[in-house]
């Protein structure tokens, strides 16, 4: 069984009976659910009789299912300002226990960012905090509601479940709201109605420890019951199977204490199968509590591994060295916001693991479930960390829900192997919410949780990113360094690293890398760098992350291409291998993502430093990643999506190849321009560049690429434009393609005789009147309504809805064009004249 193939059946196998990972009687509350974006007056508004016509009715509610979010579109909707309130969620339950004396509980896996839930009228629990889950008993509510005549006339023996989501500003509350993401509002996480008996499992700690070549495994079970009743009596049972399902060991015993800090069970697994990002070897731990009211079952995927950060020195897993290839995850995705499915988020982790990645940065707050499994399962390490993110340091109510949510980030993610950071903060050094920001006490509250974090798991590092003030409290730090963007040229990446490196013991670099406009590519991309001082740091400063004002900074006056990312990726990648003394490295982000700071950009309000979009759509340098990093080979010549390229007649280009094999052989129009073998020194692509001479009009590229007896190849065309061109002076709009009434629009720019601009940038907009739906807010290239061009176009896609619609694009400088879709006739019926 191949590598590939064994992460693939362990995904399989981990996902094959969904929202029943961990315990027995869990359901789903997915459908059936009313949702209202404003306040109430009052719980009774969400219950009281609503007849047709009357005025109860108001306001309406809207039909979703979970998970939802408040701001699926409005958080990338370039004209207003992302909702931030109160929302109410509304549904009905069927609730029968099976379990005599049992307990009914309402399982949150997530909600942002206050919740109340309410049984009827009755408020059954509460919640502060959007990314940790929490559970609330509504035993005895659901008990009181049924003995009522509103059960049984106007529920038809149904529960009334009304919840409460707000995400308003609130300056004592973690993160800021000068963060750079949404904290968005709703039940954006799965929602589970959970039924145990009287005496259940609440929570398993299990420490899987192993020796530094694996030769012996250490295995300590712990627990905490939920026996609100004190019922007593139980007896519980632990089993132990290997990763091939094999049972290896047990114990049992009877429950007779509550402590949690009494292991159940310890015991010794004679050279366990060690858990690593190549071979992610998983044990199960199932335990069930039996007692007079029933049995609980829990179950608990665990891994043996041994992880060290060298003092002054690289990262090292079971005994060998390992350089961390890591990237960033913020939860968020086009047209849904933070409320991604299973699939959604398992397609996001594949793309990853594909990509070369063996680390991960949950930031910048505690994320799914299902998300710390698939790393498991896939073999990604992680950093998981608290939102305490940028504005300073509030108060004592500010400061104990830090103090819970890494208490319960901790508790909840304990058990996962691939978890080996705990992250107490990030940007610390930012002031901007309260009058005073004191570092000192900054500093005595990061000592704080950094004990905190030691106390509940001491197997475990604890990390910041940039706080230089703070850098000696944490066992990991990670300072700013973005090399080639907000300071300095990316060839400074390794000296400056290497000045880092030399300040703390345990160095870690996450975050860095630099925004690129999907589909914008550049036919001299570095030319900025001319521009750019050196020699003074690569850190960013307050600033720098503007579009306006102060020093020279690629950020600032670069072109946002894909071109020039790539180069800059490539460059770090190729220096990361001659650093041997590097932990490892994690690159910001994997995905672009929406952030209410960022009005400006080329997609406005999306943060577009990401290898591939919002939708998943990759770009460029997704491939130039998995050059470097992966095994399987694969070939990818840049510029899948430029397609016009300029120039001269008789003007050499460079075509570049991204590859992971040993030698490549490029064809240009049909001719073979010879063979390079990879040689990852060589800047740029690792040697495999060839120049060559495009002819005005269409050109074929071609490469066969080899790796040992492995033949990969990859084709690309694109027309030669060298007829010069003036400033923009109209649009043309065309119809690229109609697919399941879906037709996606292409609007190109022109000069006043008629020739395309290939380099033309400016910002349009997109507009539609008809029948169909402009499918835009989904923080995309070609799903945002308002966009800077890339290479003189700009793409949108349009819901037809079975009808005719006229398309319109226009610029401030450049008049309205107009594109009838549809029957143009039947268009013009409604358009009157006088």
């Amino acid at each position: 069984m191949t590598r590939l193939l064994y992460i693939f059946v362990i995904v399989t196998i981990f996902f094959g009976i969904p929202g029943m990972a961990q315990q027995d009687n869990k359901v789903r509350l997915n459908e059936g659910w009313e949702f209202l974006r404003s306040d109430l007056g009052g719980i009774w508004e969400a219950v009281r009789p609503a007849e047709k016509g009357r005025p109860e009715t108001v306001p309406f509610w809207e039909p979703v299912s979970l998970p939802h979010s408040f701001n699926a579109e409005d958080a990338v909707d370039p004209d207003v300002n992302y909702y931030q309130g109160p929302g109410w969620y509304r549904t009905a339950l069927d609730i029968a226990n099976p379990f005599e004396k049992g307990r009914t509980l309402l399982h949150f896996e997530g909600a942002g960012q206050k919740t109340e839930v309410y049984i009827n009228m009755t408020k059954v629990g509460e919640h502060v905090g959007g990314y940790d889950e929490w559970t609330v008993d509504i035993t005895e509510a659901v008990e009181a509601f049924k003995q009522t005549e509103e059960f049984r006339t106007r529920f038809d023996g149904k529960i009334p479940l009304i919840i409460r989501c707000d995400n308003s500003r609130d300056v004592e509350l973690i993160p800021s709201d000068l963060s750079d993401f949404n904290l968005y509002g709703g039940i954006y996480r799965y929602l589970n109605l959970v039924y145990v008996p009287g005496i259940s499992v609440d929570r398993v700690f299990a420490s899987a420890g192993v020796d530094e070549k694996g030769r012996e495994g250490k295995l300590s079970i712990r627990a905490r019951f939920y026996d609100p009743s004190a019922i007593g009596g139980a007896k519980f049972h632990i089993q132990l199977l290997d990763p091939q399902g094999k049972l290896i060991g047990s114990h049992e015993g009877d429950l007779r204490s509550s402590d949690e800090r009494t292991p159940l069970w310890e015991t010794a697994v004679k050279k366990p199968e060690l858990w690593s990002p190549g071979t992610p070897a998983l044990y199960t731990v199932k335990i069930e509590v039996k007692s007079p009211g029933g049995t609980s079952r829990h179950t608990e995927k665990i891994g043996f591994r041994h992880f060290e950060f060298v003092k002054n020195g690289p990262f090292r897993l079971n005994g060998e060295r390992l350089l961390l290839r890591g990237t960033h995850r913020h939860e968020d995705h086009a047209g849904v916001a933070n409320a991604m499915t299973d699939e959604q988020m398992r397609e996001e982790m594949l793309l990853m693991k594909e990509m070369g990645v063996n680390f991960i940065r949950l930031g910048h707050y505690q994320q799914s479930r299902t998300i710390l499994n698939l790393c498991d399962s896939l073999g990604i390490l992680v950093w998981e960390e608290i939102p305490w993110c940028r504005g300073g340091l509030g108060g004592e109510i500010y400061k104990q829900q830090a103090r819970r949510m890494l208490t319960n980030m901790i508790e909840q993610h304990y058990n996962h192997p691939s978890v080996i950071i705990w992250g107490l903060g990030n940007e610390n050094d930012w002031p901007g919410d309260f009058p005073e920001f004191d570092k000192a006490k900054i500093r005595a509250f990061m000592t704080e949780l950094n004990d905190l974090s030691h106390t509940l798991d001491p197997s475990r590092k604890t990390a910041i990113r940039r706080c230089d003030f703070c850098k000696d409290i944490v066992d990991v730090y990670s300072p700013s360094i973005w090399a080639g963007w907000y300071r300095g040229i990316y060839t400074e990446y390794k000296k400056v690293s290497r000045e880092e490196f030399e300040k703390v013991d345990h160095f870690l670099h996450v975050e860095w890398g630099g925004d690129s406009h999907a589909r914008r590519h550049s036919e001299t991309p570095d030319k900025v760098l001319s521009e750019i001082p050196t020699g003074k740091g690569a850190d960013e400063r307050e600033g720098d992350a503007s579009l306006y004002g102060g020093a020279a900074r690629v950020s600032k006056d670069g072109d946002w291409s894909e071109s020039y990312i790539c180069n800059l990726i490539d460059w770090h990648l190729k220096e990361q291998e001659t650093m041997p003394w590097l932990t490892g490295t994690a690159y910001w982000p994997f995905k672009d993502f929406s952030t209410p700071v960022r009005p400006d950009n080329p997609v406005p309000y999306v943060n577009q430093k990401g290898v591939v979009e919002r939708d998943f759509e990759k770009k460029e340098s997704y491939f130039v990643f998995q050059s470097y990093w992966t095994d399987k080979p694969m070939a990818h010549i840049y510029g899948h999506t430029w397609p016009v390229r300029w120039g001269d007649e008789g003007e050499r280009k460079m075509i570049k190849v991204y590859s992971n094999c040993d030698k490549a052989e490029l064809f240009f129009n049909g001719k073979s321009y010879g063979v390079k073998k990879r040689d990852s020194r060589d800047f740029p692509a690792a040697g495999l560049r060839w120049m060559v001479e495009p002819v005005t009009g269409k050109n074929e590229v071609k490469v066969i690429a080899k790796k040992g007896k492995e033949v990969v190849t990859d084709h690309i065309s694109f027309e030669y434009q060298t007829e010069k061109w003036g400033a923009p002076d109209h649009f043309e709009l065309q119809k690229e393609k109609e697919e399941n009434g879906v037709v996606t629009v292409c609007a190109r720019a022109y000069d006043k005789n008629g020739v395309f601009c290939p380099d033309a940038d400016e910002f349009i907009r997109f507009s539609l009147t008809g029948d169909g739906e402009l499918m835009d807010n989904q923080g995309t290239s070609s799903g945002s309504r308002k966009v800077q061009l890339y290479n003189g176009r700009a793409m949108i896609k349009v819901r037809t809805n079975g009808g005719s619609s006229v398309i319109g694009v226009r610029s401030e400088k450049i008049p309205s064009a107009f594109l009838y879709l549809g029957d143009k006739k039947d268009i013009l019926k409604g358009i009157h004249t006088e």
